[in-house]
């Protein structure tokens, strides 16, 4: 079992259950939890997604072998499939865990009518396709980090011969002992391994070899798991559909609140015992714009409104209270800052910003010192966010709150400075700089259409005006600037990253150059930084991991590959017929551990 205890306190904003609203039947009968995301899902195959959106709907689809408990805080993992917690050598370098029997897919045609259980088998063959080579996995340079026995020869292998991955092949590495039983071997010690590589039920959810191979190139919208949902409806980039997981096992509320957790204690008391999934069907909308999202909510065509707009943070909670329209219909509100950072990255292989020169680098810095974060906290996220001073972030062991950095610093003076120490002035008297060598500077940045991406915007181009500096926007989606930017073919984005689990070190892999093309989307490397990574992953928590930590976080600032803007506050509003709603820490599954109260259209 793991504890951590929180570095960063939640904000205070009081928190009640909803209120148990009147209510008739719905006709049907059933319960509909409807939600909404913000940026359109790029496809359900845990192998092969990157973004937060798909990475949402997997885990209620597929199951690890562990999970977090719902209402721990701080959190707790247990036993998901896993029969029991792993077993694992006193060097870290094997775990063994053992799988509870009894477990099955959901029916699908795949199968050809038999009932397929759940077995170790599926678990090896679900960690060994992030290194298939036709999968193009985008976490694979994140789960090579594990240095697993024999899977990147085994990689390395289907690449220099040019054919099929060899699934069959037994490696050290990834082993079913026997039926119920898999074992991971690594080449150096994994001590937060349970935490980092096998509570995710978003990316090592186990997936059947069946169903891979029936579908191919089209699995990505024929999800198969053993989770409590299943996905019944799909229009890409606008309606996505869950519905109860008829097969799901006998599986019921549990969880583990603090003592002194009032909130928590309440919700255990309100659910414990009942059977999961709470609800019936989860219907999600994807909503791009912030007012039809806030509007869908005010009208009750959405069950949850998360992390509310920051336009709209004054009327849903002036003075950090639910205000009182809102108040009177029975919607609640939770607010906390987030595990999550926001930033600005930089593709170090672009002529224009990258490179390790002096002058590159002084480039960077300058524009990093050059944008006001303070206005941009006020203005853009209406206060909802604290300044980052490093890729850290809240919640985490890495995060340390009173490090200070010249990565919080704005001082437009030190910036012009820099520029001017290096070369980039205006030569030709248009009032813009040039490069050293006298050719235009011009930064193009990538962005997206929605109403806080074009506040954001201004305010760089803003910033930049002030240095001295043109900038262009290249509009595009969401998921096509991800997919740009992990390709290396852009020069400037602005993005967030979000902690997946307690320990803070998947906060750094986008500096870790084993990871460019995954989360390393900078493309930046520094074998100072990746001696540290390493060494961070090997050793257990205690003094010399903290003090690396700090040296890390130094370090990567030095050559600015991504200037951390804030951690951003998190506001949610939950409707008064949804029944034990808690935002997760740093998982993304919660759904089957809500109720919604049938007819809630008709609540009174």
């Amino acid at each position: 079992m793991i504890k951590r205890r929180d570095t960063l306190a939640l904000a205070a904003v009081p928190i009640t259950l909803p209120a148990l609203a009147r209510a008739q039947a719905a006709p049907d009968g059933r319960k509909v939890l409807r939600v909404s995301f913000r940026v359109a899902e790029t496809g359900f195959d845990p192998a092969q997604i990157g973004d937060i959106y798909s990475r949402t709907v997997t885990p209620h689809i597929f199951e690890a072998l562990y999970q977090y408990d719902p209402l721990a805080r701080p959190s707790k993992v247990r036993p998901l499939t896993a029969d029991g917690m792993p077993v694992h050598s006193d060097d870290y370098r094997s775990w063994t865990v053992k799988i509870r029997p009894g477990i099955f897919f959901a029916s699908d045609p795949a199968f050809k009518g038999v009932k397929r259980e759940l077995t170790a088998a599926d678990y090896v063959y679900s960690y060994k396709r992030f290194a298939d080579p036709a999968v193009k996995s985008p976490a694979w340079s994140w789960l090579e980090t594990y240095e697993f026995l024999g899977l990147s020869e085994l990689r390395q292998q289907a690449l220099a011969k040019k054919q099929p991955f060899d699934y069959d092949k037994p490696i050290e590495g990834l082993q079913a002992l026997d039926r119920y039983t898999v074992r991971f071997r690594m080449a150096s010690p994994r001590p937060r391994f349970i935490t980092g590589a096998l509570a995710g039920s978003d990316l090592v959810g186990a997936v059947a070899r069946e169903v891979v191979e029936a579908y191919g190139d089209k699995i990505p919208g024929h999800p198969v798991g053993t989770g409590p949902f299943k996905l019944v409806q799909w229009r890409r980039s606008s309606f996505i559909a869950l519905e109860r997981n008829p097969e799901f096992r006998e599986l019921r509320y549990q969880a583990e609140p603090a003592p002194d957790d009032a909130e928590g204690q309440a919700i255990l008391a309100r659910l414990k015992g009942q059977r999961l999934p709470l609800i019936d069907r989860v219907e999600i909308s994807i909503i791009e714009e912030n007012q039809p999202r806030w509007l869908n909510f005010l009208q009750g065509a959405s069950d949850l409104l998360d992390d509310v707009p920051a336009e709209f943070i004054e009327q849903a909670l002036p003075g950090g209270q639910v205000a009182p329209y809102l108040a009177k219909k029975g919607i609640s509100g939770q607010r906390m800052v987030r595990s999550a950072t926001d930033y600005t990255v930089f593709n170090l292989e672009d002529p224009v910003v990258g490179g390790y020169e002096p002058h590159k680098v002084a480039l960077r810095r300058a524009i990093g010192l050059a944008i006001d974060l303070p206005t941009e906290i006020q203005r853009a996220r209406r206060g909802q966010s604290i300044p980052a001073q490093s890729a850290s972030t809240p919640h985490t062991y890495a995060y340390d709150p009173a490090f200070k950095s010249e990565n919080g610093e704005y001082n437009l003076p030190r910036a012009k400075a820099l520029l001017q120490m290096y070369g980039y002035v205006d030569k030709d008297g248009d009032g813009w700089r040039e490069a050293p060598d006298g050719q235009p500077l011009v930064l193009r940045k990538m962005t997206q259409s929605g109403q806080t991406s074009r506040e954001l915007d201004d305010l760089f181009r803003r910033d930049m005006k002030a240095l001295g500096i043109r900038v262009e926007f290249v509009v595009g989606k969401w998921p096509e600037n991800l997919k740009a930017a992990r390709a290396g073919k852009f020069q400037i984005w602005s993005v967030g990253g979000v902690s997946a689990d307690p320990d803070g070190m998947g906060s750094f892999q986008r500096y870790h150059s084993k990871q460019i093309g995954g989360q390393n989307m900078a493309r930046y490397r520094n074998e100072r930084i990746d001696a540290i990574y390493d060494r961070l992953s090997e050793l257990p928590d205690g003094p010399e991991r903290k003090a690396l930590f700090t040296e890390l976080k130094r370090l990567s600032i030095v050559h600015m590959p991504y200037k951390s803007h804030g951690h951003r506050m998190v506001t949610d509003l939950v409707q008064p017929w949804v029944i034990g709603y808690r935002r997760p820490l740093f998982w993304q599954d919660w759904w089957q551990y809500v109720d919604v109260l049938p007819g809630k259209d008709a609540a009174a």
